[in-house]
């Protein structure tokens, strides 16, 4: 059995401030900050490929131009998802 996403996604999440330390994403309910010295795929990329990001299901967020994908749970603890790019 498989199953469809029906409809578009209406999701409110929402970069709010980009500053030299990181970046803010609103998800509609918190504010995560992303540092750049955990997630650095996003220091240096232009402005409005890190302003592209959808949430393709709840706690989970996708920037489709840099095909970069993570989860809440991710950008809270850090830590405890070693793996970085280099």
């Amino acid at each position: 059995m498989n199953s469809k996403v029906l409809g578009k996604n209406t999701s409110t999440v929402e970069v709010t401030n980009i500053s030299n330390n990181g970046i803010w994403l609103y998800t509609g309910k918190e504010k995560l900050f992303l540092p750049f010295t955990e997630f650095l795929w996003f220091k240096d990329v232009p402005v409005h490929k890190i302003l592209n990001v959808e949430e393709v299901y709840p706690g989970h967020f996708y920037w489709r131009d840099l095909d970069i994908d993570l989860t809440d749970e991710i950008i809270k603890q850090p830590d405890r998802f070693p793996l970085k790019a280099k």
